[in-house]
């Protein structure tokens, strides 16, 4: 990750599950087999340079296994 989280997830939704993740057999080879869900929030982050933004953050998650793979989608602020 290029970036530190500040806050806690908010506005926490699945935006896929199972079959319907396009990396899944990706995800299932290199974390493990689980009932893999990708989901989307929105969170405080510190990026390198030190500014703090408000942002979607994307990731993969799997009971069991945790969340894996966060991704900085946009800024909204």
């Amino acid at each position: 990750m290029d970036f530190e989280l500040l806050s806690g997830f908010s506005q926490v939704e699945t935006i896929a599950r199972g079959r319907a993740i396009r990396e899944l057999a990706r995800l299932c080879r290199t974390h493990g087999k689980g009932d893999w869900r990708k989901m989307k929030a929105v969170a405080c982050i510190r990026l390198r340079n030190g500014r703090t933004r408000l942002a979607e953050l994307h990731w993969y998650e799997a009971h069991g296994i945790g969340r894996k793979e966060t991704k900085r989608k946009r800024y909204l602020d």
